[in-house]
């Protein structure tokens, strides 16, 4: 057993370590990045301190980016006194939705490209899975669309995509 020397000075460091403060500190700053390429009205119901708000009003007035960087980090600092986490839910919130727009275009693509490529076979697929849709209209879009694909112009097939989003939006897909 070691004797108990009141006078010796215990080497445990109090609080985080430099490291994980640093961490912490580029979260802040990435999370500060983030929140300002958001509108205003996104922003307005987080019930964001005063600081907070001088901060995010001076962003737009800043064009250097070295002078963007620094403002970054004032904000991430008036950020570090805020409760973050519905700021953190806003921002999920956010990606949320841009993964499942994302994740729609791809499938308005999809079927356009599968129409143009296959005609009538895929035709009869998405109208099997959109029942409201117009065989007709769709059928003479999509018969435009494969001869501008294979003259390379642009205007049939961006009315079929066109077509195909208002028939998904519809549908509530």
């Amino acid at each position: 057993m070691q004797d108990e020397d009141p006078d010796r000075i215990d080497d445990a460091p109090e609080g985080p370590s430099k490291s994980a403060r640093r961490r912490e500190r580029l979260a802040l700053q990435d999370l500060a990045e983030e929140m300002l390429r958001l509108p205003r009205a996104a922003l307005e119901g987080l019930g964001l301190g005063a600081d907070t708000w001088v901060a995010i009003d001076e962003t737009a007035r800043i064009k250097d980016r070295r002078a963007m960087r620094r403002h970054i980090k004032r904000v991430a600092n008036c950020l570090a006194r805020e409760n973050t986490e519905p700021l953190q839910a806003l921002l999920d919130a956010s990606e949320q939705q841009s993964r499942q727009a994302a994740a729609r275009h791809h499938q308005l693509e999809r079927w356009r490209a599968r129409l143009i490529d296959e005609g009538d076979g895929a035709l009869t697929e998405f109208l099997d899975a959109y029942p409201g849709a117009d065989r007709q209209q769709l059928r003479t879009l999509v018969r435009a669309a494969q001869r501008d694909a294979a003259r390379d112009k642009p205007d049939a097939p961006r009315k079929l995509f066109r077509l195909l989003r208002e028939v998904m939006d519809a549908a509530g897909d």
